[in-house]
């Protein structure tokens, strides 16, 4: 994997940190932390399927999908799920600083697999159907905050792209495979099961994130700013698969601890109201506060979650006849998402970069909406009729767009805002960054379905909005975000602005050395069984 990770990751970090680092247990955590992630994905998939079987059409007495009160009652149902995702998302903050990364995440699976049981148990009646999305959306928001922290305060830093990126890729594959669940149960299975089965069956990642993550460490990070330093120092050297004395392992556990001694001298014991100001009345944490919040809402106004859940009913309106067709229609943008989603891991987060990825894909994105807004209302696609050439590059258009997502705002803006703040405001960003991307992922999951029905014929209108925003979000990137590839956590300050004076100046030019950090009396042990 290290020779491969070379031809791979084209950064400084690569060539110079050692190749023990990049050994299997990382990729391990990795993984398991961003089934959490995996759940929105196959939440969002499955639901947007879901609401266009006939059997489910019948058991909660839904309509056309051009009837308003019909596109009403889609947009509720889809969106509580985010209303859930956005409590969660904010909950998570002060509940992963007191009691941790690995037993949230936890918790969180528990909440997602108590809401998949009562959509799944609904029978037709909204009431519980509603509260079960909630329920489910408290746990999927919750882990959207914990797992990005939880992935980076574990990752080296040269991989450090690819890992967290995981967390997208983990979100186009749940979708992928609830894309093609969503169209095998339209061909195979008839009646209430069609609708039942991928309802339950969306519980199986909760379920995976759960176990696996009984069996992983906690965050060293994390330990160490509760000062189990010799827990912190043992997960260090079992993750990285380095001898305690390793030159590479004393450089970062000695990075940690000075980095988390001037955060202590700059604010002193943290509260909630103390972490507030230091965030918003310091220069530099406000504006990686805000970067972290606009990204967030550049990412939901690209229209691609629009899309995600209501891609069947799209693929409708641009020609595809007939509930399997546009189904099937849907499982192929899912297996492009992956694929594309995949590539950027794979060859630009760590290579190309995250500004230059999100400048490439603002580009693409815009073209491809505008494109498709535009033949919808010249050309718009007549029932009964093939669908003219300029009608499939449309559908292709749609997707090129997943593509390009993938390329950059999918993965790039979780990648961002998990790695920008300070150590101590990190888990606040990433709950404020995450409740702004379900609070937009809301909106936008409420209104298309309106939107659809009423801006225009087809919705023609509702192509142009998405890609006004796209172009905006190019220039939006091109003066405010920074590259951030191959530097480490410690060093996002200097990145942004921090005098190394200040820091200097706040720790009366005091260096501690790694081997005389404190360790508590009572500091307590890790789980030698974790991996």
């Amino acid at each position: 994997m290290p020779n491969l990770l070379k031809y791979i990751v084209k950064n400084d970090a690569m060539k110079s940190d050692p190749k023990e680092i990049y050994g299997w247990r990382v990729y391990l955590l990795a993984c398991s932390a961003c089934f959490g992630a995996m759940s929105f994905g196959w939440d969002s998939g499955v639901i947007g399927g879901v609401i266009n079987l006939d059997s489910f059409i019948s058991a909660y007495g839904l309509g056309s999908a051009d009837d308003v009160a019909t596109a009403n009652l889609q947009g509720n149902i889809v969106s509580v799920l985010q209303a859930g995702c956005f409590v969660g998302a904010l909950a998570a903050f002060p509940l992963t600083d007191a009691f941790g990364r690995k037993p949230c995440l936890m918790a969180a699976a528990l909440f997602t697999l108590v809401g998949v049981a009562m959509q799944s148990a609904a029978s037709g009646h909204l009431e519980p159907m509603y509260i079960g999305r909630f329920i489910s959306g408290l746990g999927v928001g919750g882990s959207s905050v914990i797992n990005p922290i939880y992935v980076t305060e574990n990752a080296p830093r040269a991989i450090r792209g690819l890992l967290t990126g995981l967390y997208q890729m983990f979100i186009v594959t749940g979708g992928m495979v609830a894309f093609w669940g969503n169209y095998a149960v339209s061909i195979h299975l008839s009646g209430p099961k069609q609708y039942i089965v991928p309802l339950a069956v969306q519980g199986l990642p909760a379920l995976l994130l759960f176990s696996l993550m009984a069996i992983c460490n906690e965050s060293p990070r994390y330990l160490a700013r509760k000062d189990r330093w010799e827990d912190a120092k043992r997960v260090l050297t079992r993750i990285r698969n380095l001898p305690p004395d390793h030159p590479y392992l004393q450089d970062e556990f000695q990075e940690i601890a000075e980095q988390l001694e001037y955060e202590r001298r700059l604010i002193g014991d943290a509260t909630f109201w103390s972490l507030q100001k230091e965030m918003w009345l310091v220069a530099t944490n406000r504006k990686r506060a805000l970067l972290s919040i606009i990204l967030m809402v550049c990412q939901q106004m690209t229209g691609t979650n629009a899309i995600n859940v209501y891609a069947p009913q799209i693929f409708k309106n641009l020609g595809i006849t007939g509930t399997s067709n546009s189904l099937l229609s849907t499982g192929v943008y899912g297996i492009v998402k992956v694929v594309s989603c995949a590539l950027f891991l794979l060859f630009m987060a760590d290579s190309l970069g995250r500004r230059r990825s999100l400048l490439f894909s603002s580009i693409g994105q815009a073209f491809c909406m505008f494109y498709i807004g535009l033949y919808v209302r010249i050309s718009p696609p007549v029932d009964g009729q093939p669908v003219p050439g300029a009608g499939y590059f449309a559908l292709v258009c749609i997707f090129i767009f997943a593509a390009f997502f993938q390329f950059g705002w999918g993965p790039a803006c979780w990648i961002l805002v998990s790695e920008i703040p300070a150590a101590r405001l990190r888990p606040m960003n990433v709950a404020l960054a995450a409740a702004t991307q379900w609070l937009f992922n809301f909106v936008v999951a409420r209104a298309v379905p309106n939107m659809l029905a009423t801006v225009g014929a087809h919705g023609y209108g509702t192509y142009l909005i998405f890609g006004s925003f796209c172009v905006c979000m190019f220039f939006f990137v091109w003066f405010f975000i920074p590259e951030t590839k191959g530097i480490s956590l410690e060093h996002m300050d200097e990145l942004f602005g921090v005098p190394e004076q200040e820091k200097m100046g706040v720790d009366d030019g005091a260096k501690h050395d790694v081997s005389k950090v404190e360790v508590s009396e009572h500091s307590h042990r890790s789980d030698d069984k974790s991996v």
